[in-house]
C-alpha cells in the first residue's frame, strides 16, 4: 500500500480468523468470517513466526544435520503459506478494490521477507554441507531430491554472491515483485472497463445459448435485462467465431488484442521494459548471460537452444498449414461476395464455415450436448474409472463466492483424500484465463495431510433454466485444470516442497495435457455429452464428425501458440536495452518469423500475464509444447493397450507421474511410466502437422 493511502487497520489476533484455529468442515478456510482488514495483521504475524523458525535453524549450534536443517526448513513457514494462499486466491478469483490495494503491498513484503532467508550465506552453508557429503547420510531417494532441490533453489536465488551482489539482488526482486503486481492489475483493471452492449440488430448469427451467457454477464455487471460481450476469452472468442456483424467482430477483436496496450492508467508497456532489464541484470549477477538461459537451467529443456529447435520444428509445418488454410478462407470470402481482404477478426468465423463445409461440423451442433455439469461429471468418472476416486459434493464448506462448489475427494477404499474447489464461471472480480491452486498441499511429513485444490475456469454462465454450456474448447480446459488438480490430490510425498505440480514448468503440463485427451474419447462422450433439454446421447453420426473435425484448424491454432513462446523466448534472450518500444519489438520479432497478418499472436506482450505477472511462465510459455510432445507420446501407452482405462497402464500413470510430484527427476519418471523417452513426432501427428512438406 501506498504511504498516501495511509496504514491498514490491524485487527487483534482475537478477532482474526486467518490466526484461529479452523474448526471448519475439514479444516478449511472459513471464507465467510474473512476480511480484507484480516490479512495485513495475519501477515504480520506469519512473516514474524517464520523469521523466528529460520532464525532458530541458521544458528542452531549443532552439527547440520538432515532432520535440523533441511526438515526444519520444510516445517516452516506453516502460518505464512496458510495465509499466502487464502490471501492470493482471493485476489486472483474474486477480488474487490480492498484486496488489490493490499496486494501491492503483500508483493512487496513478500520479497522483503524471503531476500534474507534465501540469500542467508549461514543458512546456504549448512544446506551446502550436507550436500557435500550427501553420499554419506543414508539419505532416501524423497530426501536425496530433497537436498538437491533445497541446494539449488537457495544457489539459484543468489546465496552464494557477494554482499554487494545480494543487496542488488534484493533491491530486483522488491521492484520486480511491484512491477509484477501492478502488470496483472492494470490487465484486470482493462478487462473489467471494457463491455459491448448488444442491441437489437447485434445478435445476428449467434445462437440463442450464447445470448443467454450475454445477459448473465450483464447480470454480473449490474445490468439485468442487457446483454454484454465482455473481454473474457469465453466470450469474444465464440462471438468471433459466430457473430455475422463484421463490424462488431472488429470492435471486440481490437479490444481483446489491446489489453493493457492503451496508453491509459492501466497500460503495461512501460513495465514491460522495466521486468526486462531487472530479469536480465538478475541473470547477470548469477552467471548467466541471459535471463532465458538462467532459467532453462533448471528446466528439462536445459537451454535456450533446445527450446528453439523445438519450437521452430513446429513452427515450420505449422505455418504453411496456416498459409494454405488462409487462401481456402479467403476463397470463402470472396465466393460469398466479400470484397475485402480477410482479417483477424475474419478468420475464426470463416474458418468455423469452412469447417461446416469440410467436415460438415460446427461448435454451435455439439454445445448442447456438453452442458457444463456433465462434463464435470464426465472428468470425474474419468478420474474413477483410471484411478479408483470418487467425488461427493459437499454443502457445508464455506466458499468464496456463492457459484463456487466444493466435492470430497475418496481413494477406492473409502479413505479421505482430499477437497475439490470448482470455480467455473466468469465474473469482473476474477481474472481471466483458468489455472488450478491449492489452498493446502498433501505431505506426510508430520501425519498425513490432505490437500485442499481449486479450479479456476471463465465460463459463460447459464441464465433463468438453460445450463452453462461448453463449446468444446471449454470442455477441454476443464479437463486439462482437472488434470493439473488430479496432479495436486492424487500426490503422495512426505515433503510439502515437493508436492503435487511442484515439478519443473516444462513437466507440470504433462498431467494437465494428457488428460484433455479422455474428454474427446468417444466412450466417454457416448456417456456424457447429452443433450440439454431431451437427455439424448450425442448421436453417433454427429459424434464422428466431431472426432473428424478435430484436426481442423491446428495451423492457426499452432502458430498463434507457437509465436507467442518465440516471442517469449525472444524477450529473455535478446539484451533488454535493444527492445526498445514494446510494440516495435513484437511486430520486428514476428515478420522474422513469417507471422500470417491474419493471426493474432495468442497472448500480445501487453496481456501475456503468463510471463509478466510474475516469473513462473518467464522463457517458459514454450513449456505447453514440451510437455505436448510427453503428453500425446504418453496417451499413446493407453492405445497400445488397447483400452483407454487399462488399469495396469493407469496404475504407472498415478504412480509415477501424478502421485510422485517433485519426488524424482521428471525425465526418470515419465520413463519409469512409458519405458522409453517420449517419441517427438507424436505432437505432429496429433496435431494433424506429420503430413504437411515442412514436417519432413
Amino acid at each position: 500500500m501506498s504511504e498516501a493511502s495511509g496504514p491498514i487497520a490491524a485487527a487483534p489476533r482475537a478477532d482474526n480468523p486467518l490466526l484461529d484455529a479452523w474448526t471448519t468442515p475439514f479444516e478449511t478456510p472459513p471464507f465467510t468470517a474473512i476480511a480484507p482488514e484480516h490479512f495485513m495483521p495475519a501477515f504480520e504475524q506469519a512473516f514474524a513466526d517464520h523469521a523466528a523458525e529460520i532464525a532458530a535453524i541458521t544458528h542452531d549450534p549443532s552439527e547440520p544435520d538432515f532432520d535440523n536443517t533441511i526438515t526444519a526448513l520444510e516445517r516452516s513457514g506453516k502460518l505464512l503459506n496458510r495465509v499466502a494462499a487464502v490471501f492470493y486466491d482471493l485476489v486472483s478469483a474474486h477480488s474487490n478494490p480492498a484486496l488489490l490495494e493490499i496486494d501491492k503491498e503483500v508483493s512487496l513484503r513478500m520479497a522483503r521477507h524471503w531476500n534474507p532467508i534465501m540469500m542467508n550465506a549461514v543458512l546456504f552453508g549448512r544446506i551446502a554441507a550436507l550436500r557435500d557429503k550427501r553420499n554419506d547420510l543414508n539419505l532416501t531417494p524423497e530426501q536425496q531430491r530433497l537436498l538437491e532441490r533445497t541446494y539449488t533453489r537457495f544457489h539459484r536465488s543468489g546465496a552464494g554472491l557477494d554482499d554487494a551482489a545480494k543487496a542488488r539482488m534484493a533491491q530486483i526482486n522488491e521492484q520486480l515483485a511491484q512491477l509484477g503486481t501492478n502488470f496483472s492489475h492494470h490487465l484486470l483493471g482493462d478487462e473489467q472497463e471494457w463491455f459491448m452492449e448488444l442491441g437489437e440488430g447485434d445478435t445476428e448469427g449467434l445462437p440463442a445459448s450464447f445470448v443467454t451467457a450475454a445477459k448473465a454477464a450483464a447480470d454480473e455487471r449490474g445490468m439485468p435485462g442487457k446483454a454484454v460481450i465482455t473481454l473474457s476469452r469465453s466470450s469474444v472468442e465464440p462471438f468471433l467465431k459466430m457473430s455475422s456483424r463484421r463490424d462488431l467482430r472488429e470492435k471486440v477483436y481490437r479490444a481483446f488484442i489491446a489489453r493493457g496496450d492503451n496508453g491509459n492508467a492501466n497500460d503495461n508497456n512501460a513495465l514491460i521494459g522495466d521486468i526486462l532489464k531487472l530479469r536480465e541484470e538478475s541473470a547477470k549477477l548469477l552467471g548467466y548471460p541471459t535471463f532465458a538461459a538462467y532459467r532453462l537451467a533448471d528446466s528439462m529443456a536445459k537451454t535456450p537452444e533446445a527450446v528453439r529447435g523445438l519450437l521452430e520444428r513446429v513452427w515450420k509445418p505449422a505455418r504453411a498449414r496456416a498459409l494454405a488454410d488462409r487462401d481456402a478462407l479467403q476463397e470463402l470470402v470472396a465466393e460469398e461476395g466479400g470484397n475485402f481482404k480477410l482479417a483477424p477478426w475474419d478468420w475464426r468465423y470463416y474458418a468455423e464455415k469452412l469447417r461446416q463445409r469440410r467436415a460438415n461440423f460446427d461448435d454451435a451442433a455439439i454445445k448442447p450436448y456438453l452442458s457444463l455439469d456433465n462434463m464435470i461429471a464426465a472428468s470425474f468418472d474419468t478420474a474413477t474409472r483410471l484411478f479408483g476416486v470418487t467425488f461427493e459434493e459437499c454443502k457445508d464448506v464455506p466458499v468464496w463466492h456463492p457459484d463456487v462448489r466444493v466435492w470430497e475427494v475418496k481413494d477406492a477404499d473409502g479413505g479421505h483424500r482430499g477437497l475439490f474447489y470448482g470455480d467455473y464461471y466468469a465474473r469482473p472480480s476474477k481474472r481471466s484465463g483458468a489455472w488450478m491452486t491449492s489452498l493446502r498441499d498433501q505431505q506426510k511429513l508430520d501425519g498425513n495431510v490432505s490437500p485442499l485444490i481449486i479450479n479456476v475456469c471463465n465460463f459463460a454462465k447459464g441464465s433463468g433454466d438453460e445450463p452453462s454450456l461448453l463449446s468444446p474448447d471449454d470442455a477441454r480446459t476443464l479437463f486439462h485444470e482437472f488434470g493439473h488438480g488430479l496432479h495436486g490430490m492424487l500426490s503422495d510425498v512426505t515433503y510439502p516442497s515437493l508436492s503435487g505440480t511442484s515439478v519443473f514448468t516444462d513437466f507440470v503440463e504433462l498431467p494437465s495435457q494428457l488428460y484433455e485427451h479422455w474428454q474427446e474419447q468417444p466412450q466417454v462422450l457416448q456417456q456424457f455429452a447429452r443433450h440439454y433439454q431431451t437427455g439424448e446421447p450425442l448421436p453417433d453420426d454427429l459424434l464422428k464428425r466431431f472426432i473428424a473435425a478435430r484436426k481442423f484448424n491446428q495451423g492457426f491454432a499452432t502458430v498463434e501458440f507457437v509465436s507467442s513462446a518465440l516471442l517469449d523466448l525472444e524477450f529473455h534472450t535478446q539484451p533488454a536495452a535493444s527492445v526498445g518500444e514494446v510494440r516495435a519489438f513484437e511486430q520486428r520479432e514476428l515478420a522474422k518469423i513469417g507471422m500470417p497478418e491474419e493471426i493474432a499472436m495468442r497472448h500480445r506482450p501487453t496481456q501475456f500475464g503468463h510471463i509478466f505477472s510474475g516469473d513462473h511462465y518467464a522463457s517458459g510459455y514454450y513449456s505447453y509444447m514440451w510437455s505436448e510432445v510427453m503428453d500425446a507420446d504418453a496417451f499413446g501407452a493407453f492405445e497400445e493397450a488397447g483400452n483407454i482405462f487399462d488399469p495396469q497402464v493407469a496404475k504407472r500413470l498415478r504412480d509415477d507421474i501424478y502421485a510422485s510430484g517433485g519426488s524424482r527427476d521428471p525425465e526418470e519418471a515419465y520413463i519409469a511410466f512409458r519405458g522409453r523417452a517420449p517419441e517427438p513426432d507424436a505432437l505432429l501427428r496429433r496435431r494433424g502437422l506429420l503430413d504437411t512438406p515442412e514436417a519432413a
